[in-house]
């Protein structure tokens, strides 16, 4: 399912890709920042079959001169439009702090380039809005770097809601907390995309409210604590909690649905998830008092699936060289990103109203199988 945009037109084959055959070259691309997450994308880039590292655009010299030492012998421009204007260059990675994505990315895209950005997709729903009509008018890929949705671990637990071993969806909690890294755009902005990207991912529905507040410690209107409580359109609800302020790294997530409860935890490198088989049920038809329930509690087995380890991010670039190659939808689709936008947009704002409800038009957020 897509979110936030015409799927329809998102799913016909664009106008002006570039049609290549199982034997074609790889596509060439240029990573745009060389910064904390830069690195890994350019060694990816490097590795994979599908691609070819055409060049490094960086103004920082001795990012730059840490990429060279890498990767000799691929360029390293200090402009954009050295790499836009490079026929060589087929797509560009972006890889530069969040309040710089729309300005690149349009760019990019009005320079016939195909473009993977780093999350989030803008910092504003009209930002996003504006690159994804660009991007369709264009016929060009416009893809945002959700990385989770390609993670084995967060695809398990997809396929275990799909199949229906959960049940009905209750609830979602999530903590996302380190020392981390300050950045002016504010923890909202950095952290709550990959909750909000593995949310909407599992759920397959838009979210139609937001309330959040947060805590500004350091710099005031930089938050460095959030607490965002959402409502999705079937009525389930998710909290999420984001902080830099956290004495060490926590990243987990709790499904509560009406067979099992799982937990997902992204810190635990070799048993991430358990299925736990246990819950409570009231038995008993339209009781007159409290005291006419029967509680039955429910302890049954926790079932840790085997999952295979592989890199998500190498995943999504494939699936990138994929979608501009054969003119698919890949999974990080830029409707899913758009989504994700329009919900930091309301939590943004609701933050700015002392944690005051923010209602999303649903029909701004289409779903379709």
């Amino acid at each position: 399912m897509y979110f936030g945009w015409d799927v329809a037109e998102l799913a016909r084959p664009p106008r002006k890709r570039f049609a290549r055959s199982a034997d074609a070259p790889p596509l060439g691309v240029a990573v745009v920042g060389y910064g904390y997450w830069g690195p890994n994308l350019a060694r990816n880039v490097a590795e994979l079959p599908e691609l070819s590292l055409q060049a490094l655009c960086e103004r920082d010299e001795m990012r730059g001169a840490a990429f060279a030492q890498k990767f000799a012998g691929v360029p390293v421009r200090n402009e954009l439009d050295y790499v836009l204007d490079d026929p060589d260059v087929d797509a560009v990675v972006v890889a530069t702090p969040p309040a710089t994505h729309h300005a690149i990315v349009k760019r990019a895209l009005q320079a016939g380039k195909h473009v993977l950005v780093e999350k989030p997709l803008a910092t504003t729903a009209d930002d996003a809005y504006e690159l994804v009509e660009l991007a369709e008018r264009n016929g060009l890929v416009l893809m945002p770097g959700h990385t989770f949705v390609y993670s084995p671990a967060v695809n398990t637990v997809r396929a275990l809601l799909s199949d229906g071993v959960i049940g009905d969806v209750y609830f979602v909690t999530s903590a996302r907390m380190n020392l981390g890294k300050y950045q002016r755009d504010g923890v909202v902005c950095d952290l709550a995309p990959h909750d909000l990207s593995i949310l909407l991912y599992w759920l397959d529905e838009p979210v139609v409210q937001v309330a959040t507040t947060a805590c500004s410690v350091f710099q005031e209107g930089v938050p460095e604590t959030a607490f965002m409580t959402m409502t999705f359109a079937s009525g389930t609800t998710a909290n999420i909690q984001v902080s830099w302020l956290a004495p060490r790294k926590v990243r987990q997530m709790v499904v509560v649905g009406s067979k099992r409860m799982v937990q997902y935890d992204d810190t635990a490198s070799d048993e991430p998830i358990r299925v736990y088989d246990r819950g409570m049920d009231f038995e008993g038809n339209a009781p007159a008092s409290f005291g006419e329930y029967q509680l039955t509690y429910r302890t049954g087995d926790v079932v840790i699936p085997r999952i295979d380890p592989v890199e998500p991010l190498s995943l999504e670039l494939q699936d990138f060289a994929h979608a501009v190659r054969t003119g698919g939808v890949p999974r990080s689709n830029a409707a899913l990103g758009l989504e994700i936008v329009r919900v930091l947009d309301a939590a943004e704002a609701s933050i700015l109203r002392n944690g005051a409800p923010i209602s999303l038009d649903p029909a701004r957020a289409r779903v379709a199988a």
